[in-house]
């Protein structure tokens, strides 16, 4: 019975494994060769070596030293007298730290030239953006890149000279809201083209709520958490404005913060982040200003008046860099250029409930955002770390090192790939990954294959005339450039060896064709030398006495009559004329 239901691909009862059978076909036919082992998409093997070679070499420990110990921490003396129970008890500790954060391997992409302000992805988890202050936006997708093919597919300068402060995927993951250094925000879509560049407003008005748009640089900017199509900006004109993709000549609601510690009541606006709702949120739109200052408005609006607003909340003139909701929305974090962050409770906004001073930062795009379950705070430092805080009493769970005395300036934890992404001041984006508790993402560039190099690929044999040229290689006319090593006479001659071969000078081409030959054989070719007012004259007399077109008017053509009356100036004239004479 068993032979039977191995032959027919049908799982046995008493066996645990389905085998299914082969193509029916001798295996000395030729045409096994040709014939597919198995059918179906087959899983790829994730790659230990390469997972080992992306391997974090160094690990800090989570409790910070500061931590008080309790009582069942403390090491007594039959702990002490068995190293072996301590180090299996180390080896578990590490192994649950492990599985609780995705960092114990990191890849490295290294595309842009200068600091890499804010990195981004789509909710599926497939493509990623990073902005740059190289004026640069970058689009990679994962699926095409390789271990070594760590490169976007796409490169945009959306304002030339201009660099980028902040870029971020909408909720649907279609389009990309893009913040240049300028007063007009952008959006494209998920290829990287235009969709559509907000107006910019007239800055000659001193009531920004009677502005259609943005009149000074726009700082920071956000999606909304629920609607595909709104979207929310700040700017240095001390205003918040609201837009809507389908609507870009205005915007949809303008917020003007008013400032009661700066001058003129103006304040730059330097972070803005909308709740969501659809995670039990409380619909709240949050904002930080330079003058250290918090605000709070419905998220839906009106927005006349804030609901509650703490005045320097952080130090003044510096500013906030980021704030953060919390999945409930009943806690906001807040990150100061001053080295602070704060927590606040959205139901009694009027004092921090925690705050700690000792994270110094040095970039105004510096962020701070919660874990997936808002069970841990991200943020970082000046000194190259990432901090895991509590939300509870914001204090490091664990500091990693990303960059060493090098600033790391975003950090994004993407709930779906349960991958860490930080940027850093010098133009890396690391990616954090556990291959045990992160899917795709990393773990799929890892598993692609590698991309082969072209033979175009190689200077040394496209460029170096002296090495020789390959016979796989493309050659264009007057594109090859002559090597510093050889003489000036050698290299022309040589760049001139490939030029296209240009025809020789015959004796005919320098006489004039026979010009009585074409005069004869040539309809119409003496109407070249011949002048045409003269041509016309010809038919005018022909014209008058036989007329082709007002042939049926000739008995009633009218015969023009021209006046013989001169002007009486002109007779005056000439009577004075005729009066100086005679005297």
């Amino acid at each position: 019975m068993s032979g039977k239901l191995k032959r027919k691909g049908i799982a046995n009862p008493e066996d645990d494994d389905v085998v299914v059978e082969s193509p029916f076909v001798d295996p000395n036919d030729p045409m096994a060769a040709f014939l597919p082992k198995s059918f179906g998409k087959q899983a790829v093997a994730k790659s230990a070596p390469q997972h080992d070679k992306m391997k974090r070499a160094e690990r800090v420990a989570s409790p910070p030293k500061t931590l008080p110990l309790d009582d069942d921490d403390r090491p007594s003396k039959r702990d002490s007298d068995s190293d072996d129970d301590d180090d299996d008890d180390d080896d578990d500790d590490s192994e649950d730290e492990e599985e609780e954060y995705p960092t114990t391997h990191e890849l490295i992409v290294k595309d842009h030239t200068k600091s890499v302000t804010s990195v981004s992805l789509d909710p599926s988890g497939m493509r990623m953006i990073t902005s740059s202050h190289d004026s640069l936006l970058k689009l990679y997708d994962f699926t095409a890149m390789a271990s070594n093919h760590l490169h976007s597919f796409k490169t945009i300068e959306p304002r030339e000279g201009h660099l980028i402060h902040h870029s971020e995927f909408s909720i649907n993951g279609e389009n990309i809201l893009v913040i240049p250094s300028c007063a007009q925000a952008k959006v494209f879509d998920r290829d990287g083209y235009e969709v559509v560049e907000f107006v910019k407003g007239d800055q000659y008005l001193r009531d920004m709520n009677n502005t259609k748009g943005h009149v000074s640089e726009v700082l920071s900017g956000t999606w909304h958490p629920t609607d595909r199509n709104l979207l929310v900006t700040c700017s240095s004109d001390s205003t918040v404005r609201v837009w809507d993709v389908n609507q870009k000549r205005q915007q949809k609601d303008v917020i003007v913060v008013k400032s009661r510690t700066a001058k003129g009541g103006r304040t730059r606006v330097m972070c803005v982040k909308w709740d969501d709702p659809s995670q039990g949120g409380k619909k709240l739109l949050a904002a930080g200003a330079q003058d250290g200052g918090l605000t709070l408005w419905g998220g839906d609006g009106p927005f006349n008046r804030p609901m509650a607003t703490v005045e320097e909340a952080h130090e003044k003139e510096v500013g906030v860099s980021g704030v953060a909701f919390s999945k409930d929305g009943n806690l906001v974090v807040s990150r100061g250029l001053d080295g602070t962050v704060k927590s606040w409770d959205t139901r009694k906004f009027k004092k921090p409930i925690m705050t700690r001073t000792d994270l110094p930062s040095a970039s105004q795009n510096t962020t701070i955002s919660f874990s997936p379950d808002s069970s841990t705070v991200l943020t970082s430092d000046s000194a190259g770390n990432l901090h895991f805080l509590s939300p509870a009493t914001l204090r490091s769970e664990k500091v990693l090192p990303i960059t060493p005395s090098v600033p790391v300036i975003s950090s994004l934890w993407h709930p779906r790939l349960n991958q860490i992404f930080t940027t850093s001041s010098d133009s890396t984006v690391k990616i954090l990954y556990s291959p045990n508790i992160s899917t795709r993402g990393a773990l799929t560039i890892l598993s692609n294959p590698l991309k082969k190099r072209h033979v175009d690929d190689d200077p040394n044999l496209t460029t170096d005339i002296a090495t020789g040229m390959n016979a796989d290689a493309i050659y264009l006319p007057n594109a090859v450039l002559p090597t510093k090593s050889k003489s000036l006479a050698q290299a022309s001659a040589m760049a001139n060896a490939y030029k296209p071969f240009k025809p020789h000078t015959t004796p005919f081409a320098k006489s004039t064709p026979d010009e009585e030959h074409i005069r004869k054989n040539v309809a119409l070719s003496g109407m070249r030398d011949e002048d045409p007012r003269e041509a016309l004259l010809k038919y005018a007399e022909k014209a008058k006495n036989d007329p082709m077109f007002t042939g049926a008017w000739r008995e009633t053509q009218p015969v023009t009559i021209y006046s013989n009356e001169r002007d009486e100036e002109e007779e005056e004239e000439e009577e004075r004329n005729k009066r100086q004479r005679r005297f």
